[in-house]
């Protein structure tokens, strides 16, 4: 199981880097958008009329990409206070339960979004702005993500099992 998780960890730590090169060329794109509105030389478009739509879909992506890293790294939002307060073993308990919402959470939304990907797929649905793309591109990365995020709830939920019986260690507000 833990090379499993080995091959995992560095798999969605790939996955972060391409949400931070995304966050990277998304600042490229608003930046040139400005500059050609502002400044552009004659015979250049006056902006980059696609850029906003782009920028949209990018910070979607930035976040689905990013969001298994970040429950990894134990850096999502986490409200500690009452499990640092409590007996060790009834904090440990309430993470299981914690880890086990956030599971059936995971695998509900997935589910959700694999149905209303594939629904789109199959309507046809495009959106229709200053691009026309299908409707199902942009509905991919949720479920992939949430399914990336059920995958690290199950390990994580091994590593609370195997750890000493007691709230997490990890972004704890309070110690």
């Amino acid at each position: 199981m833990q090379t499993l998780s080995r091959i995992f960890g560095r798999f969605i730590s790939a996955l972060a880097l391409a949400g931070c090169l995304t966050l990277l060329a998304m600042m490229l794109i608003i930046v040139a958008d400005v500059l050609l509105r502002n400044l552009a030389p004659p015979g250049w478009p006056k902006g980059l009329a696609w850029s906003n739509e782009v920028s949209e879909l990018m910070l979607y992506f930035i976040t689905m990409s990013v969001a298994p890293w970040l429950l990894r790294q134990g850096q999502h939002i986490r409200v500690d206070i009452v499990l640092q307060a409590i007996p060790k073993r009834l904090a440990w308990w309430l993470e299981c339960l914690g880890d086990l919402l956030g599971l059936v959470c995971c695998v509900l939304l997935c589910r959700y979004g694999i149905e209303a990907t594939l629904a789109s797929w199959r309507a046809g649905s495009l959106n229709i702005k200053t691009l026309v793309t299908p409707e199902w591109w942009s509905l991919a990365p949720l479920p992939i993500a949430f399914a990336l995020l059920s995958v690290e709830m199950v390990f994580r939920m091994h590593r609370l099992w195997e750890g000493e019986r007691g709230p997490r260690k990890d972004a704890v507000s309070a110690a």
